[in-house]
């Protein structure tokens, strides 16, 4: 992955795929993951580049943080530890606006983001880092396959929040359903970072910005 030479040369640092795994499930296969090539020594980075590359990380820290929100409060709710009004003031307080507290609330608020934020990738930063860098095509190709295949997660955990309405005391199926997704999205922000932070830092989210 391009994240191997990234730091030596830019002093960016990328998050690493995950050690350890929730489900028993995959819907990504990392073993044929692409990888661009490093770019020639003469290559370098500006310092409005390297902020472009850092800010792919840092919108990927604010979604782990926020599927980390997700769990924690599943994890307390089915425990018992955590009664549902806490939960809905807690939340309040991480979303910022709520109208009504559900689980099912939490987890679709930030599916919906994660639809927008790939949806945004897929129309117009991997047409411009394509042309930019025609090397880079088949990772983009992957991504946006991968892309797809998160949409289909998140359509089973919408599927396993129908099932949570009409069954509360059963919290195994939206349970499983977020396992997957975050092994899915933690395996393929890091992917991601490592591939596209790079070209960011050299060509920008957009034509012009560098």
């Amino acid at each position: 992955m391009s994240g191997q030479w990234l730091t030596r040369r830019t002093g960016l640092v990328t998050t690493a795929p995950p050690v350890t795994r929730r489900s028993t499930r995959s819907v990504l296969d990392e073993d044929t993951r692409p990888s661009a090539p490093e770019p020639d020594p003469d290559v370098t980075f500006s310092r409005r580049g390297l902020s472009a590359g850092q800010h792919l990380i840092d919108v990927h820290d604010h979604y782990r943080a926020e599927l980390e929100q997700v769990r924690d409060l599943l994890a307390r709710v089915a425990k018992g530890i955590t009664a549902v009004g806490q939960a809905r003031d807690e939340l309040n307080r991480l979303t910022i606006r709520a109208n009504d507290w559900t689980l099912g609330g939490a987890c679709q608020m930030q599916c919906v983001a994660l639809t927008e934020h790939h949806s945004m990738e897929d129309a117009a930063i991997f047409p411009h880092l394509g042309q930019s860098q025609p090397t880079l095509r088949d990772v983009l190709d992957r991504l946006d396959t991968e892309h797809h295949a998160i949409h289909d997660v998140l359509e089973e955990i919408d599927a396993a929040l129908i099932h949570l309405v009409q069954h509360p005391a059963d919290l195994g199926p939206v349970t499983e359903a977020i396992d997957l997704l975050t092994d899915t999205l933690l395996s393929h922000f890091a992917y991601e970072e490592g591939e596209l932070v790079g070209p960011l830092a050299r060509y920008g989210f957009y034509q012009g910005q560098l």
